[in-house]
């Protein structure tokens, strides 16, 4: 579920064009977090969509062959993994080490990824909405559709200290002539799911490093 983190230290939030929001902790530079693990990302069921409050009614994997969760863990890898600044735990030890770490809360969990594998913060996430565009690029019956929510846990304390949404569902620039910059980049074509998916992975990365590394960019 979305939460709520402390008042203490929510004290900085970025909002997107309306796809995107993220939150972070006031003292997110003072922590000296370098060495991040990424916990592969987890697709909500029906039964546990309940609980996210904001997640919409329908969700669908329309993947064939790789999963939602596993495309938008590659993503989420490699996106990080072409910045500088922080290092990143490599997937093959993470791979390694997952199936030791118990089941339990996700904070829990995290944490004890981070602890095996000797990381200062763990990346986690959920994955609320995938649906695949049914039609083509340039004539869509059904625009494709994404939401998810990542989360950034400090191994040693324990808390969240960045979160970060994104949830679209791509329409028509005569609908919504906000997104007028995402039409042109996007050259007023349909996304695929995997193509939205990525440009909200990406603004996701570039605002926790931003975050994370203002004075030294």
């Amino acid at each position: 579920m979305w939460r709520v983190l402390p008042l203490l230290f929510v004290l900085v939030a970025c909002f997107g064009p309306g796809n995107f929001d993220s939150r972070y902790s006031s003292d997110l530079e003072a922590r000296k977090i370098k060495r991040i693990a990424i916990f592969p990302l987890e697709a909500l069921s029906g039964e546990e969509k309940i609980k996210v409050p904001f997640a919409p009614a329908a969700t669908a994997d329309g993947r064939g062959g790789e999963s939602s969760s596993a495309l938008l863990s590659r993503q989420l890898y490699s996106a990080m993994t072409g910045l500088p600044n922080w290092q990143i735990v490599s997937d093959r030890e993470v791979r390694e080490v997952e199936p030791l770490v118990p089941k339990g809360a996700p904070e829990a969990r995290a944490r004890r990824l981070g602890q095996m594998v000797y990381a200062d913060a763990v990346i986690s996430g959920r994955i609320l909405r995938f649906r695949e565009r049914e039609g083509e690029a340039l004539g869509a019956m059904s625009p494709a559709s994404v939401a998810f929510v990542l989360e950034l846990w400090d191994v040693k304390r324990g808390d969240v200290i960045w979160s970060a949404r994104f949830d679209e569902t791509q329409k028509p620039l005569s609908e919504n002539l906000f997104a007028l910059g995402d039409f042109t980049t996007r050259g007023g074509r349909w996304l695929k799911a995997e193509e939205l998916s990525l440009e909200g992975v990406k603004k996701a990365v570039s605002q926790l490093h931003q975050a994370l590394y203002r004075r030294t960019t």
